[in-house]
């Protein structure tokens, strides 16, 4: 049996390596998070904490796999159609942390849209769909423990997970795009930043799809390779950073100066502020208590002295006091 050894172990070898690069890219955007935004909700932290863990693992599951078909059975060429339990788990993990990251663009959309169940609720359940393909690959990946068998009887599992990803993502970014749109007709003030926030969207659901896509595109067209699987090791990379750039990002539209964000005092949903549960309640609370200002009182005091013997009355006049 004959392996085209490039595109089977070079192709894992090369996404562990991006991987993991990837992977020490979402570490310092963790840590730069919880440096910056220590007053942000429990909720918000904890999404957080989750989303680094379940990369940091995806990471230590990616590794493994590559020590099974490169160092421990690298002179059985032929093993490369075994799938290692630690393979299989990636798959879980990256789906794991996509819903995650999907969830948390839905809200923001839900909140965008004054509350709009119409569009949230179904965005939801494609998540949730996605999530339970993807599951349901890495249990029949376990059971299995062979990708040929795998590629003819499960094709459809791995197909759907990755396509309604791929849905979910240009959903998410045109639905945010168009909301984000209306807000700039209703707040003109505003389109400086708007305009950032739309290219921002576009771009970060652009490059998420587009790798979900390209994986797509290799596992239906080389599937007897292991190409599509070297690119889905970096798409979970690739939706972490997003989630924790989009947080981030706050701080960069706090130092838009005041004058640009007058239309609405810089409470706009986009912004994270109170709508999306960032900040805590003290600091929502410090943050709309009403400014203390300062009153002067001006006093002209003016006294009256007689002057004995003399029968008259001097006026005498004081600089007036401030208090």
């Amino acid at each position: 049996m004959s392996v085209d050894v490039p595109r089977t172990f070079g192709a894992l070898m090369v996404g562990g390596i991006v991987a993991a690069v990837f992977s020490g890219v979402v570490t310092s955007q963790a840590f730069a998070y919880f440096k910056q935004y220590p007053d942000d909700a429990p909720t918000v932290k904890a999404i957080v904490g989750v989303v680094w863990g379940l990369d940091f693992w995806h990471t230590i599951f990616v590794t493994i796999s590559l020590w099974y078909h490169l160092i421990e059975h690298f002179t059985e060429p032929e093993n490369i159609d075994y799938i290692p339990w630690s393979l299989a788990m990636t798959i879980a993990f990256t789906a794991t942390l996509t819903f995650l990251v999907h969830l948390f663009f839905v809200h923001r959309i839900f909140k965008l849209s004054h509350n709009n169940y119409y569009l949230a609720i179904p965005l939801g359940i494609i998540a949730v769909a996605r999530l339970a393909f993807a599951c349901l690959t890495t249990v029949t990946m376990i059971t299995l423990k062979s990708l040929k068998l795998f590629v003819e009887r499960y094709t459809w599992s791995f197909t759907t997970g990755l396509t309604l990803s791929a849905v979910l993502d240009v959903l998410i970014t045109g639905l945010l795009c168009y909301l984000l749109l209306k807000s700039q007709k209703s707040n003109s003030s505003m389109n400086h930043i708007l305009d950032k926030l739309m290219l921002y969207a576009f771009e970060n659901g652009s490059l998420t799809c587009a790798a979900t896509v390209v994986s797509l595109i290799c596992w239906l067209a080389m599937p007897e390779n292991l190409i599509f699987m070297g690119l889905h090791f970096v798409i979970s990379k690739f939706y972490a950073n997003s989630l924790l750039a989009t947080l981030n990002k706050r701080r960069v539209l706090q130092a838009v100066p005041r004058s640009q964000q007058s239309g609405s005092g810089g409470n706009l949903a986009i912004m994270f502020p109170d709508s999306f549960g960032l900040t805590s309640r003290k600091t929502r609370h410090e943050s709309h208590a009403p400014a203390l200002s300062q009153v002067h009182i001006k006093v002209d005091q003016t006294k009256m002295s007689v002057t004995d013997g003399a029968g008259a009355s001097d006026l005498k006049s004081e600089s007036p006091q401030s208090y």
